[in-house]
């Protein structure tokens, strides 16, 4: 095995690992009285992050499969978050080449329409299931969080696990052996 296919293997088992501390956390009973705030969604944050600088690192169905579990664990219904995340996600793949010349801003404004896309979704899907689902107020701070956070996770994510953009040299390399 080659030091690149080493690599792509370590980094989706880090995305993994990572997706596992952020769920962990999340149930942790860290304090008994509820949120004033609610929490930004740092898995979406994280995901879509990662998609946008290295797709190879987070396949469609290691994406699904986080987080479908995500939803089973933190009892939202099975299934349509996780759906809504790998359309967003899989927006973003194709908008990703595009946006290498963007800049930062481009790139925080284009997940924030994922962001808010995904969230708006959700929500009409369960009102038209007539799901009972949470106040409208707490959502849209927790989707505004979320866009909030979303430098500090692609801050993280270069500097702290090395998932930096392919440079156009490495993009060239990748396609010639897919």
């Amino acid at each position: 095995m080659d030091r690149s296919t080493s690599q792509l293997w370590t980094k989706r088992g880090l995305y993994l690992f990572l997706a596992a501390v952020i769920m962990f956390l999340h149930l942790l009973p860290l304090n008994t009285q509820p949120d004033r705030w609610p929490f930004p969604d740092i898995l979406i944050a994280l995901t879509f992050a990662w998609v946008l600088r290295r797709p190879e690192y987070v396949p469609t169905l290691l994406v699904a499969v986080v987080m479908l579990m995500a939803d089973l664990l933190l009892q939202r219904p099975p299934g349509l978050l996780a759906a809504l995340v790998v359309l967003g996600a899989a927006y973003l793949r194709s908008a990703a080449p595009g946006m290498r010349d963007s800049g930062f801003a481009g790139e925080w404004s284009t997940v924030a329409v994922a962001i808010t896309g995904v969230f708006a979704l959700n929500r009409v899907i369960l009102a038209i299931l007539s799901v009972q689902q949470a106040a409208l107020g707490p959502v849209v701070i927790q989707v505004v969080l979320t866009i909030a956070v979303y430098p500090l996770i692609v801050l993280l994510s270069q500097n702290g696990f090395g998932v930096r953009r392919a440079s156009p040299t490495e993009s060239g390399t990748l396609g010639a052996r897919s």
